[in-house]
């Protein structure tokens, strides 16, 4: 179910400090959050450790003296230590709560952005499952473990510096014999903690591969229906779960091995502190309190040394979702302008339209050369020219080169020789959004957004009054039928168009393709799924939407373009044949025989 072609990257098996660095540099927007969250953690810190000493005086001074005197004051002391902890605990809830969600809106807009970027060769090669993925549920985790990961780091790092300060003022000899099983702990942390992250890696890396299968079953369930390929989905989707199921179990069971391994270490050290403070208590050399204090301490000690341990195997399992994400913000797109086109012109999300300048529409191909596969050529030394306002069919076989040439004039891809040129100059020259702006595209499979039918025309110009819409849409014949819906306009289209016919998403597609009054317009086979009555409509659509654009016209049904000034026969990335309709009809060569086999029908026997 992974898109042809794709290989997703291998990523490094330690922990990268660097791409976390690159992480925490969305923190910077929040300094007074992270320093207000640092601060009370501090204090949750500093009145953990303060606890046990209340207990210890609590049994010296009142428990084994048997005595009450003063217990008044040391209640009091005890109920603001508690409102201290409580005040401190609330507000740094709030400080990481709201740390989490603004690094998580951060990365997702600034992940967004680029994918509004990327050029077309990154969606055909990348599967829209694995983008998913990174966008919700990778992202999702990542904000969680930043700004919880600093709750629990700070408190357990801090909290194990002053409860340690706190037994060596304490006992020397006693504080020694709990630390002494911690560069134990630490080995033993970073051997499961490594494993943990192997397992995890593959767990996201199925994970990714699931959502895929997920949004390629939807998408295509009528499909599965028609040709009855349930079974198969299913067996698909049984063999990923199985892999995920194992992957993940293999990691819990890696925590499960290390979390008894810490709580055992964890037992030694108290008893280290029963046998030898047992001694030191009956020797007297100790109180019974300061006992009591070293076996809290350390019970509370190793509590951190968990947490501390946990959050680090946790950024070692985020690190899968924090290396996709980022190699996705980082992705570069092929088609990109050049830092002084900029400069001048803007990019797509901030255009400088004001220095754009107008668009004719003559274009020419110099000596172009492509391929997708270097093994595999597309174009070679290929030349056009085509002068504003012509309209331009192109027909041939499937894999001729068609959508190619279409997808090089619209600079969806960049020639990888020679140069491409509007009105004379190299369109490198000028920026992608100007480009854009200018051209109006009408796909055979038209895509409409969920809303109403007003809104996926105004799409085309998001600036438009809804007189441009109704305007727009009478141009290309769609007015009528529109108006026929019961809420005319406001009628909701539904996912991806699907409470509409074929015939009237493609209306509605041309009408917000031409709303923007482009000065080239693409036909990409766009009347080849649509009933007989709606391709007349937009042929008569056409007429009158193509006269004075420059137009390319993909197309498989040949009665589309019998009015084109010129149909270009493409075979093999090479012009063949090139006329007008009845010119091309008289050579009676590959156009004539194209129209032969589509029309032998209507032919005289």
């Amino acid at each position: 179910m992974e898109q042809v072609g794709f290989k997703e990257k291998e990523y490094s098996k330690k922990l990268d400090i660097k791409l976390w660095i690159k992480l925490f540099r969305y923190l910077k927007k929040y300094k007074k959050l992270v320093g207000i969250l640092v601060f009370f953690m501090l204090n949750v810190a500093l009145a953990d450790a303060i606890f046990p000493q209340m207990t210890k005086k609590a049994i010296d001074d009142f428990v084994v003296v048997g005595q009450i005197q003063g217990i008044e004051k040391f209640i009091a002391k005890f109920i603001l230590l508690i409102l201290w902890q409580t005040i401190n605990v609330f507000i740094f809830i709030v400080a990481a709560g709201k740390i989490e969600m603004n690094l998580t809106y951060d990365i997702r807009e600034e992940a967004f952005n680029k994918l509004q970027q990327l050029s077309f060769s990154y969606y055909d090669k990348t599967p829209s499952g694995w983008i998913m993925a990174r966008m919700t549920s990778d992202i999702r985790r990542l904000g969680e473990i930043i700004s919880w990961g600093i709750v629990d780091i700070i408190w357990g790092s801090s909290l194990m510096l002053i409860i340690a300060i706190y037994m060596l003022i304490f006992n020397i000899r006693l504080a020694l014999l709990t630390l002494s099983v911690v560069p134990i702990l630490i080995l033993v942390s970073i051997y499961f903690q490594g494993k943990i992250l192997e397992a995890y890696r593959k767990v996201r890396k199925i994970n990714s591969k699931i959502t895929g299968a997920y949004s390629e079953g939807i998408s295509g369930a009528v499909t599965t229906k028609i040709l009855t390929g349930e079974e198969k989905n299913f067996s698909e989707f049984q063999e990923l779960s199985t892999d995920m199921r194992h992957s993940s179990i293999k990691a819990v069971i890696f925590s499960a091995i290390f979390l008894p391994i810490v709580l055992t270490l964890s037992s030694f050290a108290m008893a280290l502190i029963i046998w030898q403070g047992g001694n030191r208590v009956i020797s007297e050399a100790i109180s019974y309190g300061t006992l009591v204090l070293f076996l809290s301490y350390a019970t509370q000690y190793f509590e951190p040394v968990r947490e501390v341990a946990r959050v680090i195997a946790e950024f070692q399992q985020a690190q899968a979702s924090a290396e996709r994400v980022m190699s996705m913000i980082e992705e570069k797109p092929e088609i990109l302008d050049r830092d002084e086109i900029i400069a001048k012109y803007g990019t797509i999300l901030d255009p400088k339209e004001s220095n754009w300048e107008n668009l004719n529409g003559d274009i020419e191909f110099k000596r172009v050369s492509f391929y997708y596969n270097p093994k595999e050529v597309v174009l070679e030394n290929f030349n056009l020219k085509v002068k504003a306002g012509e309209s331009i069919a192109l027909v041939g076989e499937t894999g001729s080169g068609k959508s190619t040439i279409v997808n090089l004039i619209c600079r969806f891809y960049e020639p990888k020789e020679g140069q491409i040129e509007i009105d004379g100059t190299d369109y490198r020259e000028r920026s992608v959004g100007w480009l854009h702006k200018n051209i109006g595209y009408v796909l055979q499979a038209p895509h409409l957004f969920s809303g109403t039918i007003k809104e996926n025309i105004r799409f085309g110009k998001l600036e438009a009054t809804d007189e441009e819409i109704i305007e727009a849409a009478k141009m290309v014949n769609a007015h009528d039928l529109i108006m026929r819906f019961p809420q005319g306009y406001e009628t909701e289209v539904g996912e991806g168009g699907g409470k509409l016919s074929t015939g009237e998403k493609q209306l509605i597609s041309f009408a917000r393709a031409i709303i923007a009054k482009p000065k080239i317009f693409v036909l990409d086979e766009a009347t080849s799924s649509i009933d007989t009555q709606t391709e007349k409509k937009i042929q008569e659509a056409i007429v009158k939407v193509l006269n004075g654009r420059t137009s390319f016209i993909i197309a498989h049904r040949l009665s589309t373009i019998v009015n084109s000034d010129r149909i270009l026969v493409i075979d093999k990335g090479r012009v063949i044949e090139e006329g007008r309709h009845e010119d091309l009809l008289k050579l009676k060569g590959k156009y004539f025989q194209l129209y032969i086999h589509q029309f032998q029908d209507l032919m005289p026997q």
